[in-house]
């Protein structure tokens, strides 16, 4: 005899007997929107960019394309994209965990936290056009400070060449977005830190030091490294701040693509975008396996 459930949740054998539940094709149902969406907007244009990269003008299958991945100059782009990548999300994810750190003594609906925590979700936003603009009236070659510098202290930061509108001036535009972005996505592991592991560990006789080199550092490493990770997927997949920033030249993969699309001319081969966009691609299915698995292991502390 089987009982009916008070909260309205059919027993096992019936639901199997049944087939599909009301609730399990609602939820189904609820679920097909973003399914489409993805479909759509992330699914397909990914197919389709990999796969211009193996076909010629005429739509045969070529690997003539492919091939000029290992052109110098296609090479160099993603040398420098790695490479800058790779060193806003360092300095990212350090300064964005240090500021995790000095708010964690804070309290979480105090005025101090509430308006860190707004500031970053809107700041982790601000790129493209807008960032760019306000590096360029900042630090331009006539932007506030660069003239308050060199009128006032005979400070020239150009002197040795006009970085800013090149590939190393992109730093500082991608770290005022890094390190927002570290603070949203580190916060919650470092609060996941149960105090108990504290008193405990102060129990045994150890110091402050010691909970974070045998205890802290230990359990927030995979988090660390995972949000590092985002934060190196993020740099090295924007654009909109790079397009607007660096106007000459194609340092990175992105504009590279750019460069590729409205002139197939850059090597003589058709297509050529898609062979960057498998590049990206391919690196960014690395990254995001690592995360996944770095995720995986620091589950285990924030349950």
């Amino acid at each position: 005899m089987t009982t009916a459930d008070p909260r309205g949740i059919a027993p096992r054998g019936s639901a199997r007997a049944a087939g599909r539940s009301p609730r399990a094709v609602s939820a189904a149902w609820g679920v097909a929107p973003f399914a489409l969406y993805v479909l759509l907007f992330l699914a397909l244009p990914t197919a389709l960019a990999i796969g211009t990269g193996f076909v010629d003008e005429q739509g045969a299958f070529t690997l003539d394309t492919v091939a000029a991945l290992a052109d110098p100059f296609v090479v160099s782009g993603f040398t420098t994209s790695i490479v800058l990548s790779a060193v806003t999300a360092v300095i990212g994810a350090v300064l964005g965990a240090l500021v995790c750190y000095a708010l964690i003594g804070m309290r979480p609906d105090g005025a101090l936290r509430s308006g860190i925590d707004a500031v970053s979700g809107v700041l982790a936003q601000f790129g493209g056009v807008m960032l760019a603009f306000a590096f360029v009236a900042t630090i331009g070659i006539q932007g506030f400070i660069t003239v308050l510098l060199r009128d006032q202290f005979g400070i020239d930061i150009f002197a040795d060449g006009v970085w800013l509108y090149e590939a190393p001036g992109l730093v500082l535009p991608y770290i005022y977005f890094q390190v927002p972005l570290m603070i949203i996505i580190f916060m919650p592991a470092l609060e996941a830190l149960k105090p108990q592991w504290a008193e405990a560990s102060a129990t045994l006789g150890g110091t402050t030091a010691t909970f974070w080199w045998r205890i802290g550092l230990p359990v927030l490493a995979p988090s660390f490294l995972g949000s590092l990770l985002l934060l190196f997927a993020n740099a090295f997949s924007s654009y909109a701040t790079a397009a607007a920033l660096t106007s000459q030249g194609q340092s990175i993969v992105p504009l590279q693509i750019r460069g590729a699309l409205t002139s197939e001319t850059l090597l003589g081969r058709e297509n050529l975008a898609g062979a960057l966009a498998l590049g990206m691609v391919v690196v960014m299915a690395v990254v995001m396996g690592l995360y996944a698995l770095l995720q995986r292991r620091a589950s285990r502390w924030q349950r």
